[in-house]
């Protein structure tokens, strides 16, 4: 573990659970000596062309000064060191979504480390055992530093990746801005907090207004999406063409259709998409997000250059992606867990334990929390275990809604397969780190508790997870 700051005997002892975590993965990705990708990341204050002419350009917190963070590719089972230097006022961390790292590298603050203060320098170091579409972000106050701009891409490419024209990211962004495109200052806003997160006025895609991607005729795109909104959750209909979805959460599926040929992504999701562009020079595809239908809107139109169409392909055929190496649990000799969500506006949470101490709605409002996992509102990153798991053990978790509100549950260092959602058997049974629920619905999911070290399970509405929808799980 490597770093300019100094840690207590309990975060180092986290590291070496970590590591001793590297012992679960396949021979490759704990090689001797794994090629390293050194990168450098600044979180600084900066201005960008947000919401571009005529209007001026917005104050945002960014990576290296650019909207998005610069996006890091790394190929499968090579390992990635990242300096992380912080320039803002403020502490900051950064999270790896989705990308299996042992616990102490994990970016929570408190929980895995100390915050990284302003001025001070901070270094990641892990490997990449799984090919896929992932993202960074902090886990510091991240439902205002998120907000205000700190999100990148993590591509982990396949050692063999699929045949197609160009692989391009679409990093969906939401923002609530002024009339003189200023980002509102009103972030952790208990109206927010308590119903459906900070949705915003704005959406970008690649951190600019854009009314135009430019596409081929006969190109075959592989298009990874990544939800990195606070809240705004994204329906996307792409017009006369034929999306075929490859990969959820990074993790392969069988390629389909999307469900009535929307692709939905809750904050956090990540999918990735073939698209074949069948138009000529000159055609415009418009998507649509239709997620919420008082909302529908355009986002940007596919529109195909003038260029020479690309050669019609032989086979059209779309093989699965391989596998990455993820355990499977034993389902018949699972543990089984209930994990209840409650709370928020037009809930039935009349009170949920605080600090250790069972608390009236009232006060918890105070103290700025309105949801519960489980009975229990989370007031920081550090607190006892929502669930105890035994390391190498496989474990069913019945996720129920009790709410009148969406909420995408992300679970660190790990993945798990959807069962069911409702008692119907899922289609795919996909392996995913965040699971949409939808209103008062619920969702089977199992998993390998593989990982050592306390991670968190949270609600990746940046607000709900604020006002307490958020715990630990332990795995020893």
């Amino acid at each position: 573990m490597r770093g300019s700051l100094h840690f207590n005997r309990r975060e180092a002892l986290l590291g070496v659970a970590g590591m001793a975590g590297a012992a679960c993965l396949p021979a490759w990705a704990r090689s001797a000596a794994p090629r390293t990708r050194d990168v450098t990341l600044v979180a600084r204050p900066s201005r960008v062309p947000l919401a571009g002419s005529p209007h001026p350009d917005t104050d945002v917190w960014a990576y290296d000064g650019v909207l998005p963070g610069p996006e890091i590719r790394i190929r499968q089972g090579e390992r990635l060191r990242v300096r992380v230097e912080n320039r803002l006022a403020e502490e900051t961390t950064v999270h790896w979504h989705g990308i299996r790292v042992p616990n102490a590298m994990d970016g929570v603050p408190h929980l895995t480390q100390r915050p990284i203060a302003p001025g001070e320098t901070f270094v990641y170091e892990f490997d990449c055992p799984d090919a896929g579409t992932y993202w960074y972000h902090p886990h510091q106050r991240s439902f205002e530093q998120v907000g205000r701009g700190l999100a990148g891409a993590l591509i982990v490419e396949e050692t063999s990746p699929p045949a197609v024209d160009r692989d391009a990211t679409w990093v969906l962004g939401d923002w609530r801005l002024t009339k003189d495109a200023s980002i509102s200052g009103d972030f952790g806003h208990m109206r927010d907090i308590s119903h459906n997160g900070r949705i915003g006025n704005t959406v970008t895609v690649n951190g600019r207004v854009r009314d135009i991607f430019a596409v081929r005729a006969g190109e075959r795109l592989r298009l990874r999406l990544i939800n990195v909104a606070n809240a705004r959750i994204f329906g996307l209909e792409f017009s006369g063409l034929e999306p075929m979805v490859v990969a959820i959460d990074g993790q392969p599926v069988e390629p389909h259709a999307p469900e009535a040929g929307r692709v939905v992504l809750g904050p956090a999701t990540r999918i990735d998409l073939i698209l074949d562009i069948a138009g000529r020079p000159g055609d415009r595809y418009a998507v649509i997000d239709s997620f919420y239908s008082v909302q529908r809107y355009r986002l940007l139109d596919l529109a195909v250059s003038d260029d020479d169409p690309l050669p019609e392909r032989a086979d059209k055929a779309m093989a699965r992606l391989p596998s990455n190496p993820l355990a499977e649990p034993d389902l018949r000799n699972a543990q089984r867990h209930e994990v209840t969500l409650s709370g928020g506006m037009m809930g039935h949470m009349s009170s949920a334990m605080m600090n250790g101490r069972k608390t009236d709605i009232r006060t918890l409002m105070h103290n700025g929390l309105i949801w519960a996992i489980n009975g229990v509102a989370a007031s920081g990153h550090v607190h006892d275990p929502l669930l105890t798991f035994e390391r190498g053990k496989s474990y069913v978790l019945r996720l129920v809604n009790d709410t009148a509100w969406h909420h995408p549950m992300h679970l660190h260092g790990h993945f798990f397969r959807v069962l069911s959602v409702n008692g119907q058997p899922s289609a795919r049974r996909e392996w995913l780190d965040t699971v949409l629920l939808y209103p008062r619905e619920e969702a089977e999911i199992a998993l390998v508790a593989d990982n050592p070290g306390d991670w968190m399970f949270h609600c990746h509405i940046l607000e709900h997870q604020a006002g307490g929808m958020m715990g630990v799980v332990r795995v020893a």
